[in-house]
């Protein structure tokens, strides 16, 4: 009796304890290709975020697994050489980040596996044909950006009341941007705004750009994406809009963080962290075909005051209200 009895406390024990990750095999190194628009000191809160979640799963960089990193460096034409180095490499899963990085990857496997990280609309740019289904060698996690477009709009409305005039920065070699534009456009005519068109496919139209909105006397701005150009000059887009007293609100929160007014967008640090449950996923036998897109489950609000302050805007009660953080 002693014995069943211990028996039956040993296995309650062990069913009670909390599942521990699957080891990887003795000697077996993964390699995992990450492909990023952007350069390799840009938002590395989010780069760890990917690399905590692997950890949690049982995958330890320099141990079991090797990430081989690959950044354009904001340079959408460079994606596909940089795609093409991972593909060489016979990377076991790529990583990619934004809409053009996995678009890049796609167009240069059909056979290895490529986890998005935050594309913008997986489905209307071409990288998967269903949500639910997203058949090829492309999964992972979506953003819903062309939402997102129409809710910044709102919100600029809601802060500035007699808004009539919002510039509308974007590129149109970029199939997200396109979609988000058309986008904009609905929304604009429903909340009575006029959209100005701002097209911006290099970093040199910057200034071609910033001349366009003042002279068109634009009384906001918001910008597409963030797609690579505009993220990695988000601090000279940042300043031109507090300089010329443009109140102006993101796709994220890096943007703020340069003196940007307002960003609404997924959370990138939870959207890699789930993402390396699809290289989980992946390297334990799971077809990309077979693993349904996810979209975002945190948004963060994330307002500027001391911006506010220097445009000589108030920010409306009803927006503080649900921001998630406020730069004092």
């Amino acid at each position: 009796m002693r014995r069943r009895a211990f028996i039956g406390t040993l296995t309650a024990a062990l069913l009670a304890a909390p599942p521990t990750a699957e080891p990887q095999p003795a000697g077996k190194v993964t390699r995992i290709g990450f492909l990023s628009p952007a350069s390799s000191t840009t938002a590395p809160h989010v780069l760890e975020a990917f690399r905590q979640g692997l950890r949690d799963l049982g995958y330890v960089e320099g141990q079991n697994v090797v990430i081989e990193y690959r950044y354009a460096d904001g340079r959408a034409e460079r994606l596909p050489d940089r795609a093409g180095e991972l593909v060489s490499l016979k990377v076991d899963v790529i990583v990619a980040s934004g809409t053009p990085a996995p678009l890049a990857a796609k167009n240069a496997t059909k056979t290895i596996p490529i986890v998005m990280a935050s594309a913008g609309d997986p489905v209307g740019t071409g990288l998967v044909a269903s949500l639910a289904r997203p058949g090829g060698n492309v999964t992972g996690l979506g953003t819903i950006a062309l939402e997102l477009t129409g809710k910044r709009l709102e919100l600029l409305k809601e802060a500035i009341p007699r808004l009539s005039r919002v510039a509308f920065l974007w590129n149109p070699g970029v199939r997200g941007d396109t979609l988000q534009y058309k986008e904009a456009e609905g929304v604009a005519r429903a909340l009575g705004l006029s959209l100005q068109s701002v097209e911006l496919v290099r970093a040199e139209d910057l200034d071609r750009a910033f001349s366009a909105i003042t002279e068109q006397r634009a009384q906001a701005l918001t910008v597409a994406g963030p797609s690579p150009v505009t993220f990695s000059n988000r601090a000279k887009i940042a300043t031109f809009a507090q300089t010329n007293r443009l109140p102006s609100v993101y796709g994220g929160r890096e943007f703020v963080n340069a003196d940007g007014l307002m960003s609404y967008a997924p959370s990138d640090p939870d959207l890699f962290r789930r993402a390396a449950t699809y290289v989980d996923k992946i390297l334990k036998g799971a077809k990309p075909a077979d693993l349904p897109v996810e979209q975002p489950t945190k948004f963060e609000l994330v307002i500027n005051l001391k911006t506010a302050k220097a445009l000589g805007l108030t920010i409306p009660q009803s927006i503080l209200l649900r921001a998630d953080q406020v730069i004092q």
